[in-house]
Formats: C-alpha cells, sequence, structure tokens
C-alpha cells in the first residue's frame, strides 16, 4: 500500500461519488471491479470519504462495511449484483402486483376515503430483507475507529422540509453544515438510511427517520459533490449512469407519449442530469483558481479550492441495452408495466432503474469494467500509481 502514501504529511483524501439509478448502479459495481484490477492487489480502502445516493448508497456502504479489503469489498458487489434477480428487490410475483394494483384502484373509487392510502407502485420488502442479511452496519464504527474509514456520507430528500439531507458517520471533529435546502447531519448509518436513500418516488415508499419521512436522495440534489467537499476530500472519483449526451432524442414517441414514458423521462431528470452540472462546475472552478497564485487560495473554503476529479461514466446507452433484456422480466411484472405503456420498445427509460436481473446487471457491470480499463492510464495518474 506504499502508493496510499504521500509525501506530505497529511495526503489529500479522495472520495467516491456513486449517483443514484436503480437497476443502473450495476454499472458502478463494474468500475469498481476495474479500479480494483489496476489498483494494487492489497489496497486497503482507496477511498476514505464514501457518498452514496439511491442505489448508488447501497453500493457506498457495501464498500464502508468491508474497507479493510478493497478487492473483497468489489467481489462481494460482482457476486450480488451479478446474481440479481426482480425479485430480490421488490414484489414482482402475480399476487403481490395484483394486490397493489387493487389497492391503488380501490383508493381512486372511494376518493381516497380509505384508512391506508397507497404511497408506492412496488413494495419493496424483499430488498430490506437482502439488505439486512448482508450489510453487519456495526462494521463502519470499527473501520472509523480503526482509521480505514474517513467519512461514510448517504444523502436522502425530506417530504417534511423539502430539504436534502446527507446523513454522515465518520471520524470526531466533523462539522454537520446548512446551505440553501442542503444540510449535513451526523448519523450512525443503518438500514433505514439506505432504505430512504433509493426509495424512487412513486415507485417505492418513502421511509422514516426519526420525525420526518424520506424518499430518493436525488430528488432536489443540486449539488452531490458537495457532502464530499463538507467532509474534507480533495480528491474525487465521481461515478455516473448516464451516456454522454449527444443531443438527440433516444426514444422517438410514434405519438402521444405514454405513462410509462413520461415517468421515465421524469427518473433520468432525477437522477441522471444534477451529477454532470456539480461536475463541470467543479472544472469550472479548478479553472478559474489555475489562474490565480497559489499562495491566495482560499483553502478554509469549501466551494472554491481546487479538487482533483476524475469522472466515469457509460460509453453507450444503458436504455437500449435495458431494450434487449426486458424480456427477462417477471410475465407478471411485463403485464404490470405494459398496462401503463411501458414495453420493450416504448418506455424503456423506466424499464432501465428497475431491470434488477442478472442479464442486464452483468452487462452493466462488463462495460463498466470495459470503460475503466480503457483509462487505465489516466487512472494510474490519477492514484499516482507510477510515482
Amino acid at each position: 500500500m506504499a502508493w496510499l502514501k504521500s509525501k506530505t504529511k497529511n495526503p489529500p483524501k479522495t472520495a467516491l461519488i456513486l449517483s443514484g439509478g436503480g437497476a443502473r448502479a450495476a454499472y458502478q459495481v463494474g468500475v469498481l471491479q476495474g479500479l480494483a484490477d489496476i489498483l494494487p492487489k492489497e489496497t486497503a480502502n482507496p477511498f476514505p470519504i464514501l457518498c452514496g445516493t439511491s442505489a448508488g448508497a447501497i453500493n457506498a456502504t457495501a464498500l464502508a462495511i468491508y474497507a479493510r479489503q478493497f478487492r473483497q469489498a468489489v467481489w462481494r458487489l460482482v457476486h450480488v449484483w451479478g446474481n440479481f434477480h426482480v425479485e430480490q428487490v421488490f414484489r414482482a410475483d402475480l399476487w403481490g402486483l395484483s394486490a397493489s394494483a387493487l389497492h391503488w384502484f380501490t383508493n381512486l373509487v372511494l376518493g381516497g376515503l380509505g384508512r391506508n392510502r397507497p404511497l408506492s407502485l412496488l413494495d419493496r420488502a424483499p430488498l430490506q430483507q437482502l439488505l439486512d442479511h448482508y450489510l453487519p452496519f456495526e462494521q463502519i464504527q470499527r473501520n472509523i475507529d480503526q482509521g480505514l474509514l474517513h467519512a461514510l456520507a448517504i444523502t436522502a430528500s425530506s417530504y417534511s422540509s423539502g430539504h436534502t439531507v446527507s446523513f454522515f458517520q465518520g471520524v470526531d471533529g466533523l462539522e454537520p453544515w446548512r446551505r440553501s435546502h442542503r444540510l449535513g447531519r451526523a448519523a450512525n448509518i443503518d438500514l433505514q438510511h439506505l432504505m430512504a436513500s433509493s426509495a424512487i418516488p412513486f415507485v417505492f415508499a418513502p421511509e422514516r427517520i426519526g420525525d420526518e419521512f424520506y424518499g430518493d436522495g436525488s430528488m432536489r440534489q443540486t449539488a452531490p459533490i458537495s457532502p464530499a467537499l463538507h467532509l474534507g476530500a480533495r480528491k474525487i472519483v465521481v461515478i455516473g449512469v448516464k451516456h454522454a449526451d449527444n443531443g438527440k432524442s433516444t426514444d422517438y414517441p410514434e405519438r402521444q407519449p405514454t405513462l410509462g414514458q413520461i415517468a421515465g423521462h421524469v427518473l433520468d431528470s432525477i437522477f441522471l442530469d444534477n451529477i454532470e452540472v456539480d461536475v463541470e462546475r467543479m472544472e469550472r472552478i479548478n479553472r478559474t483558481l489555475a489562474q490565480i497564485p497559489e499562495k491566495h487560495h482560499p483553502e478554509d473554503s469549501v466551494t472554491m479550492r481546487r479538487v482533483d476529479i476524475l469522472s466515469i461514466a457509460p460509453s453507450r446507452d444503458l436504455f437500449r441495452i435495458a431494450q434487449r433484456h426486458a424480456h427477462y422480466l417477471p410475465a407478471s411484472l411485463r403485464l404490470f408495466l405494459r398496462g401503463i405503456g411501458v414495453s420493450q420498445h416504448r418506455g424503456a427509460n423506466l424499464l432501465s432503474y428497475l431491470l434488477f436481473e442478472k442479464s442486464f446487471c452483468r452487462e452493466l457491470i462488463a462495460l463498466g469494467y470495459g470503460d475503466t480499463l480503457e483509462r487505465r492510464a489516466e487512472i494510474e495518474a490519477f492514484f499516482e500509481l507510477n510515482g
């Protein structure tokens, strides 16, 4: 692990930022697998600061829990994501989906007079059981105490206050923060935080933490990089789940868009846009600071200091990949989705968020792995492996 040591007494801390995106987060696992192959084999945790949102929160927490050996932590993620079935994430059986549909229909007919109003389309109880089985959350603090981890931050959106809240657990001395509609709040990260951060609006039910209900952290997350900066990061790796926009439509509606197409478009705007904007903002700040003599840099500033950024994103459109794997979904779920206008050819964007099937996830893992290895030289320079 000699490469981790810096010539300075206090080496700059590197943060990993994992964005949301439902099943698309399998791409992140492929990138992590590529990084594990590029970094020295016995590397512990190369990311002392881990920040995750939505499905990315689950991946970030797994890395925090198994921080002692990075390759083993990544292998666990590859194993889980590479063997996923929809039924491990939400109820996709005919009875479960029928009960959900009946619940919604009854509520509409009664004008919302029922005692238990529906809050989501799908039941995530299987995911809760899966995470509870695989993630010993008490290990997070042990790794912090042993110096393997500086901080873990999980972001969720409060339905009560409208604030984006980054719950963080880390070393002593880390201070909460408050910005416009953005808060940093100290907490002991547990299953509730992951369920809240990954509660896609309308699709999955909100999660209660304390006196507030929270939903997916990607909602209103205008500055995804901010938590890492507040926690002391000076170098940042960002793994996105959106293919570079070529300015052309990728899902041409032949007629009026279906509810499924509209839902997919809304999820794209929630999950995929903010991280790109924030990376561009940081790169613009870096260029500005490069024109100012270093002695005049505001070193105590969170938002106005130079931060080295490595951003990795898919080289191919993930929704196109989802189209090819749509038939692997359970027949009952395909029928359910068809009712809102989602099929293999229409509304595939929505499919790409819900396609927790191993064939789709494995292709995304392979894509992330390949994209990462193609940038080996850039990654080695970022981590100063040849120094």
